[in-house]
């Protein structure tokens, strides 16, 4: 049986249902968190939970059906790179600040620049099925 790297364990992981399910779902109470002006329990929420299922997924999912698939083909050619990875965050940055600043406008334009970027080579590429034969 083939073994991943930690390089591609750190990867793929990123697109696993519960980790996705994770990411999304600490992002509210974050951001409500920030709201409140309350950034340390802001930071334990988003920070908290994905760290832990990520370590979790990493030490024991088996993340080759997720490398394999036109998903984790995808992944690989449109998201799994430093800069990209830096727009994500980029996006939950203004997303964060615009909730601690009491701002509705820019929250929604966080969100959009994460979706933009996650969507990105569906838009421009031809999604995923042309992302498996590549």
């Amino acid at each position: 049986m083939e073994t991943m790297t930690l390089q591609e364990k750190s990867a793929y992981h990123q697109i696993h249902p519960l980790k996705l399910l994770t990411d999304f779902g600490v992002t509210f109470p974050m951001l409500y968190l920030l709201w409140q002006h309350d950034w340390i329990f802001a930071l334990i929420v988003a920070f908290g939970p994905a760290i832990l299922v990520s370590a979790l997924l990493m030490r024991f999912a088996d993340l080759r059906p997720y490398r394999d698939s036109a998903f984790g083909h995808y992944f690989q050619r449109t998201m799994n790179s430093p800069i990209i990875t830096g727009l994500r965050l980029f996006g939950l940055l203004v997303m964060s600040v615009s909730a601690w600043v009491h701002l509705i406008w820019p929250i929604v334009l966080g969100w959009a620049i994460v979706i933009f970027v996650w969507t990105r080579g569906l838009i421009f590429r031809g999604g995923f099925e042309r992302a498996s034969h590549s």
